[in-house]
């Protein structure tokens, strides 16, 4: 039987990608060893594309979606605007503050705290997208998105990088690495620059804005199987958009640039294509429950496998931290490094899981 979607339906396919995102975020956010990881679990250094770079910008469009059929049920049921900004203004505050929390744990010290961050850009884009949602419509979405691609493209193309008297696209020596390093309060992830920054926030908005055209999609009226192939068949084509203009304006996750948004945002669409074929139209739902039970608590399993973290890499435990003592042992057994530095993030994310579980069946769902 296929599942149409509705404001009483949830999308099996969207629950399942939004915890499986999470769960490639703790995947790569926490090796044994940062000295020997594979390549895909690394980000591109600096132009480029890994899987590990598909991982925010899939999350981001995913928040997209989620405003889009969240807030049009809540519409339908009655809610006014002004209590569901209320409600926006709340919860993006909220995860922006537990974001600058995780950036001062352990030491909490703040003269050198990070205000930036992926909690605060995650936050940022959930606020804005939220009131574009409920402001515009699908074709006004649309054209916002082009326009900050577009402008962002122009700015960082055209404007020359003040004190260098030249357009410069490279680490740290960039109009958006200057804007940071003018603006930005506190610590910069990467010294001079942040990849979380100013200029950066813009398009990385335009990542959730596709979001929101996906939503729109999956509420028409249009037919289960045609939603599945229309959004593969936008995926390909931001895609191909998307490195056509990385010829001029890189795929590049530390600047997000125009390109990158288009390329992960369609990659986005096409995963989320065939998932929602697969999963919802052909009801081959097996595998996913473990997406769902990390998706029910997505951001407060991101928070909590941070704090975890500082036990398992900061706490001494004899004369070494755990993931120390876990490398010596895998690889004492005969592991090569960056196999037991691989094994130990999926023994971590396992430990995340049995988290996420435990909330999942007391029923226990976190609104951060």
């Amino acid at each position: 039987m296929t599942q149409s979607v509705g404001a009483n339906n949830r999308l099996i396919s969207l629950d399942a990608m939004r915890g499986f995102t999470i769960a490639a975020m703790v995947l790569v956010n926490y090796p044994g060893s940062w000295e020997h990881i594979y390549q895909p679990l690394e980000h591109a250094e600096w132009n480029g594309l890994t899987p590990t770079d598909l991982i925010f910008p899939f999350f981001l469009f995913i928040v997209g979606i989620s405003i889009t059929l969240s807030y049009t049920k809540l519409i339908e049921k009655g809610t006014s605007k002004k209590e569901l900004y209320k409600k926006i203004a709340f919860r993006a505050f909220k995860i922006f503050a537990v974001g600058v929390f995780l950036s001062l744990l352990p030491s909490f010290d703040f003269e050198n705290i990070r205000i930036t961050g992926v909690l605060q850009r995650i936050s940022i884009v959930f606020f804005v997208c939220s009131f574009i949602f409920l402001n515009t419509s699908f074709r006004t979405q649309a054209w916002l998105g082009a326009i900050i691609l577009v402008g962002y493209w122009l700015v960082m193309t055209l404007i020359p990088t003040p004190g260098i008297g030249e357009v410069r696209l490279e680490k740290g020596v960039n109009l958006a690495a200057w804007v940071d390093s003018i603006l930005l309060p506190g610590r910069l992830w990467q010294g001079t620059w942040d990849p979380e920054g100013i200029l950066s926030t813009f398009p990385s908005i335009v990542s959730g804005i596709t979001g929101l055209l996906a939503g729109h999609l999956l509420l028409s009226k249009r037919s289960p199987y045609e939603k599945s192939i229309l959004l593969m068949v936008a995926g390909l084509s931001a895609v191909a958009v998307g490195y056509i203009w990385n010829l001029t304006f890189p795929v590049n996750k530390n600047l997000w640039s125009s390109s990158y948004v288009l390329v992960t945002s369609g990659l986005g669409s096409l995963v989320l294509g065939a998932f929602y074929y697969i999963v919802d139209i052909r009801n081959y739902a097996s595998g996913t429950k473990p997406g769902i039970i990390f998706g029910a608590n997505a951001i407060a399993i991101y928070f909590l496998s941070d704090v975890i973290s500082y036990l398992f890499y900061l706490v001494p435990f004899g004369s070494a931290s755990l993931n120390e003592h876990f490398m010596s042992a895998l690889t004492a057994a005969g592991l090569a490094s960056k196999l037991a530095s691989m094994f130990y993030a999926i023994i971590f994310v396992c430990i995340n899981f049995c988290i996420a579980y435990i909330l999942y069946r007391k029923r226990i769902f976190i609104r951060l």
